[in-house]
This record gives structure tokens, sequence and C-alpha cells, in this order.
């Protein structure tokens, strides 16, 4: 059957995509963030998994205010790179694995989980730069990438204990699929950070490096902190988080930490990722 190995949590900055296509990863102020990767570029690189469910969300480029989906996977054979109004990124087609896709489709909506399925979507820097900091830039991706996208820019968003649910159900689905395969969930988005408003700017670095302690030790605490908490401590778009328990949820009680790496700031907000290994592997 397919099997869940590990989880990736990671924050997907734009402007960490336009420092990698533009050259610049090397410049003194990003060289400190992209080190902070190269630990889990060597693991993914070992670990090999056939495909990646990589929870993010949209920017208004497959979405707008017109159609909102809470949570949309995508079950497409490939999805094209995303013009963000300077033109796509310059990285690989992402390819799909719609057998897998599809079945866990049907899975979750049987599971009370209404998803919401989409055929034909592009994707944004929110997918691609998380898959550029861990697989580098080659001329294709070495897996087959089904997107998750959550609504967590429009209000309502899901709560944290939705979400943490939602990644419990894509376990238990992708344990029902029978190929073999090894799937890895990332959860993307956050840190602490705000694009707006007086607060234009905020990094909170207790509230991020707490965050991280109790995704790996106490998910279930986490998951019962309500939006406000997020929105007060971490901004306005610190409720992108809640989308890292979607990817824990999918993960044993206990963890391994393969890796933990935090750095402010890229652009203008906190950069944080973690690598979480399941026991059995």
């Amino acid at each position: 059957m397919a099997h869940i190995t590990a989880g990736v949590a990671t924050s997907h900055v734009p402007a960490i995509g336009a420092a990698l296509d533009n050259g610049k990863a090397g410049e003194p102020y990003w060289q400190p963030v992209f080190a902070g990767y190269e630990a889990s570029k060597r693991w993914i690189a070992e670990e090999k998994p056939d495909v990646v469910i990589l929870v993010y969300n949209d920017h208004a480029s497959a979405f707008s205010l017109e159609l909102i989906p809470t949570f949309a996977i995508g079950c497409a054979d490939e999805f094209q790179p995303a013009d963000e109004g300077w033109g796509p990124r310059p990285v690989p087609v992402v390819k799909g694995h719609p057998a897998l896709a599809w079945h866990l489709a049907e899975k979750l909506i049987q599971d009370d989980f209404d998803m919401t399925i989409v055929n034909r979507m592009d994707v944004d820097h929110g997918l691609t730069v998380p898959l550029s900091l861990l697989f580098g830039q080659p001329a294709e991706w070495p897996c087959q990438v089904i997107p998750l996208a959550v609504n967590v820019v429009q209000y309502p968003p899901p709560s944290g204990n939705r979400c943490y649910n939602l990644g419990k159900a894509i376990r238990r689905a992708v344990e029902s699929f029978p190929e073999d395969l090894k799937v890895v969930v990332f959860g993307t988005g956050g840190m602490s950070h705000q694009l707006q408003g007086p607060r234009a700017g905020l990094i909170n670095r207790e509230f991020d490096n707490a965050f991280l302690d109790r995704l790996i030790d106490d998910p279930a605490g986490q998951a019962a902190v309500p939006h406000l908490d997020y929105v007060r401590e971490a901004g306005s778009e610190g409720i992108e988080l809640v989308m890292w328990l979607i990817m824990r949820g999918a993960l044993d009680e206990k963890v391994t930490v393969a890796h933990r790496f935090y750095h402010v700031p890229a652009s203008n907000t906190a950069v944080g990722h973690l690598v979480l290994e399941n026991a059995l592997g």
C-alpha cells in the first residue's frame, strides 16, 4: 500500500523564488536562508518520495473572490506555473498523480471533508517555492505532486482543528491506496508576517518558535488555538500556519525531527522550516 514517511513544513516567500530565479541565492542577504535548506535537500535526495502532497494557499492565481474553495485538490495530469504579474517562474511543469489524487478526493469526501476537485489549475509561488527549496533547480521535478490548496486569504479560513483532522484523513486515504508509493506531505506558508496596515512587517520570533515546538510535541494542543491568536501574535498572514497542521495530522503522534531551521528576515517575514519523520519511515 501507499504510505506517508515524512512531513516537510516551510515558508513559501515569493521573494525566495525571485532570488533563486535571478541568481541571487549566494548574495549575503540570501545566503543564510538557502543554507538552512541544504540539509533538507540532501535528506529528500535520499528519501526519494514518489509523490508529494503539497498543502499551500493560492494567491489569486487559480482562484479569486469569485470562487473561494476552503479545500481544493488538484487531480490533473499536470499543472503549469502561474503568471503572477511578472511572468511564470522558470521552473518545470508540475506533474500530478491523478490516480492517487482522485482516490484522495473520493476518500476524503466520504470521510466528510468537502473537497473541491480541480482538473485545471495553474500553481503559483505557494507551491513552486517549496519545491525549489527542497529540490533545487532541476530540469524536471523528481517526483509527482498533488496540489492541495487551502483558503487562508478570505475570511473565514478553516480552523486549526479542521486542518489537523484533514491531515489524519489524508493519512487514512493514502494508506488505503493499493499501489506501493512513498508519500511525503508538505505544509507551507507562514511564519509570522503582515503585509499591510500599521503592523506591516511584523515578525514575532517568540511565537514562531513556540509554534514550532508545539507542532512537534503537542500538535493537538496547537490545533485548538483559535484564529484570533494567530492574527494577534503572528500578523494577518500568520494564519497560513494552520496549513502546517494538515501536514502534522498526516504523521505519527510522535515524530523524529530530522531538521529544524528558523531565520529572520527573508523579504518582510520570518522563514521557518521542519523535516519530520515517522517512526517507521
